[in-house]
């Protein structure tokens, strides 16, 4: 089987580091997960106006109002098919900031789209055009393009005035032997809003079962 990623970036695949690639290249098939443990040096938000973005975040395990450097993280990669038949891949990162803080991301290839596209928040109520590429450290490197809400009968297209605009880079360092990532969101009106930095290493788990219950998002969205 092959996995999101690989169908995402086609023969581009193949330019991530190895590491990269074996942690990406997860599938519903292989029972096994990756779980990330580490620290973020930093973790900051943007001006205080920028707030209540991510106060509103904090409802549906989005983004955190929280700040600070050297943060404990995980990141948890599952690879398991919804109830919907769709090859899905978890990125649920928790911050211990004082308080627990989720950030839940669900993704699927997109038949129609042709794109990853990313469901966010513990009912995936907001979907997420994904750009991928390889980025020059041999890491895989994840841009936001448009966003949709759907909530039951609602659906329509996010303005990204009231959103933002997300980088995302994973990448190995040789030097260290553990991963890196770095995230940041920014808002074209009203500046940087959300983001962090930092390491971890990772443990592959058994994942034959399938994910825990904790794990799945408490809604499926079906529209992409």
């Amino acid at each position: 089987m092959t996995s999101i990623y690989q169908r995402a970036l086609g023969s581009d695949f193949s330019r991530l580091h190895p590491e990269i690639q074996a942690r990406f290249g997860i599938t519903s098939a292989d029972g096994r997960a990756a779980v990330g443990k580490g620290t973020m040096e930093n973790v900051w938000h943007g001006r205080f106006y920028t707030l209540p973005f991510l106060y509103v975040g904090t409802w549906r395990n989005i983004m955190f109002p929280e700040r600070g450097q050297n943060i404990p993280f995980t990141i948890e990669n599952w690879a398991y098919r919804d109830s919907y038949g769709r090859e899905t891949v978890t990125w649920l990162r928790t911050f211990s900031t004082g308080r627990r803080r989720r950030f839940d991301a669900y993704m699927i290839y997109s038949e129609q789209r042709q794109r990853i596209v990313d469901y966010l928040g513990t009912r995936q109520h907001l979907a997420v055009d994904l750009d991928l590429s390889v980025a020059d450290n041999g890491g895989l490197r994840l841009r936001s393009g448009e966003q949709r809400f759907y909530e039951r009968p609602l659906a329509f297209r996010f303005p990204l005035f009231f959103s933002g605009v997300a980088d995302v880079c994973e990448w190995f360092d040789d030097a260290s032997g553990r991963f890196g990532i770095e995230v940041k969101v920014i808002n074209k009106t009203w500046g940087p809003l959300f983001g962090y930095r930092g390491a971890f290493d990772v443990e592959w788990v058994d994942a034959a079962d399938g994910p825990p219950d904790t794990v799945r998002p408490r809604r499926e969205e079906r529209r992409e």
